[in-house]
């Protein structure tokens, strides 16, 4: 009984699914964004023993961008994490072979009403349409052995349960996403935040007068444009990996919708005389 309970249940994508605590990528950058500002940026290779940059070196002069340069790399490194996970994880939701081939394969299966090839192409590609397209066959063979219900009622039916698995497999197809979304205004207002912490310092510089002040006036404005070069930077990665990513689910979820799609006008096309 057990064995026919895990025949019937749906199957599920093997491999990488995606973390589900990313808070804790978030807690892990953090640290490493820490260490490495301290450590490397902050290097006696780099700062001098009173604390000025050596020789204008490009690592020293970020190490001088202040306290909100940790943030910003923070911020950095969790989007590179956040996106080498969402690559993984989608490499799996994908499944084996190539999407479009694999969708093209599965129309020409059932135009031929060639359904254990199509269950088979399945078992072969995995991944998230594969699940969804498997979830659709199973509620087409048990609609064609099932009396008493109009023909409108079953591909109803068909439709809901391919409906049902593509909602059961969205979450880790979005999963993160906000995060990196999030990030991308976050990097601008942080680098925003960082240059208005600079200016302040330059502008206190200036009112205090006296040549003697001229280097916290350029410390200052240093501060200020490493953070907003760091903030941009940032920005930019998050822009392009959001987009990136969200360019690849929805060529997903299009090709869960034709499948879907065909699977219903092939039970209508192969059942025409019921009522």
């Amino acid at each position: 009984m057990a064995t026919t309970q895990k025949t019937a249940s749906p199957k599920k994508s093997q491999g990488f699914q995606g973390v589900k605590a990313a808070f804790w990528i978030i807690v892990v950058c953090f640290i490493l964004a820490v260490c490495f500002f301290k450590y490397f940026l902050g290097n006696s290779d780099h700062i001098g023993p009173n604390g000025e940059v050596i020789d204008g070196n490009i690592w020293g002069t970020i190490y001088k961008g202040g306290i909100v340069v940790p943030v910003i790399l923070t911020l950095l490194f969790t989007v590179i994490a956040l996106s080498i996970e969402r690559w993984l994880a989608l490499r799996t939701a994908f499944g084996k072979g190539k999407l479009p081939q694999f969708v093209a394969n599965i129309k020409a299966a059932l135009n031929a009403n060639d359904f254990a090839k199509a269950q088979e192409l399945c078992d072969k590609q995995r991944g998230t349409v594969a699940n969804v397209v498997g979830a659709s066959l199973r509620a087409y063979k048990e609609m064609e052995g099932t009396h008493g219900m109009k023909k409108e009622q079953k591909i109803a039916r068909i439709q809901q349960a391919h409906e049902e698995a593509t909602q059961l497999e969205m979450p880790t197809l979005q999963m993160n996403m906000p995060i990196i979304a999030t990030i991308v205004t976050l990097g601008t207002l942080t680098a925003l935040f960082g240059t208005v912490v600079g200016m302040i310092r330059s502008f206190a510089a200036l009112a205090a007068g006296g040549g003697a002040d001229s280097q916290a006036l350029s410390l200052g404005i240093s501060e200020a444009l490493v953070n907003t070069a760091s903030g941009i930077l940032t920005s930019w990665v998050a822009v392009v990996a959001y987009n990136y990513y969200s360019n690849k689910i929805d060529k997903l979820t299009y090709a869960l919708d034709e499948v879907g799609y065909s699977i219903a006008q092939t039970y209508e096309a192969n059942h025409a005389e019921e009522a």
